[in-house]
């Protein structure tokens, strides 16, 4: 009887073997594929020519802050108090509108970059199902490999895939 178990054991063992070497496996690396992308390229182009105004105009208020701040550390002593305290308030009022449209800015860079690298992932991932119909993949793993063959290493293939797929 345990002869038995261990003979069927020994034979299933030897089938799944069998069948297992019979898988065409691949290994994508997403990030290496991204970078590379001539979509995400474009993307970020798009991020700066769609930022680039507000983050120039934030950084301008910020240098007025600092502008009036440094006058009102260098010429308090000569300020009368209600002139002081007008400038004070003043300040104040910018630094909170800074904080604002800093916080307003950061919330649509951060929507507009998800949506932008949703765009891209989404070319990525038809480039690799395509590969992996075409050349008849069993199995295309991307993320948490920590060793593969470089001879099931598709990622070139994948960008090549995606620099002939359309924008």
């Amino acid at each position: 009887m345990m002869k038995t178990k261990i003979a069927l054991f020994l034979g299933l063992a030897l089938t799944a073997t069998a069948s297992m070497a019979e898988l065409k496996i691949g290994v994508v690396n997403i990030n290496a594929v991204l970078e590379k992308s001539t979509q995400f390229e474009e993307a970020k182009r798009r991020m700066d020519q769609k930022f680039l105004p507000r983050k120039k105009q934030l950084e301008s208020q910020q240098s007025e802050i600092q502008t009036m701040d440094e006058k009102l550390s260098k010429d308090a002593s000569v300020m009368g108090d209600a002139e002081r305290r007008k400038m004070e308030k003043e300040i104040q009022n910018k630094v909170r509108d800074a904080k604002r449209a800093q916080q307003e800015f950061m919330e649509d860079f951060n929507a507009s970059r998800n949506e932008e690298l949703g765009k891209v992932q989404r070319h990525i991932l038809e480039a690799i199902r395509a590969i992996a119909k075409d050349d008849k993949f069993d199995l295309l793993l991307t993320e948490g490999v920590i060793y593969s063959n470089q001879d099931i290493d598709v990622t070139a293939q994948v960008q090549k895939k995606l620099a002939t797929m359309p924008k």
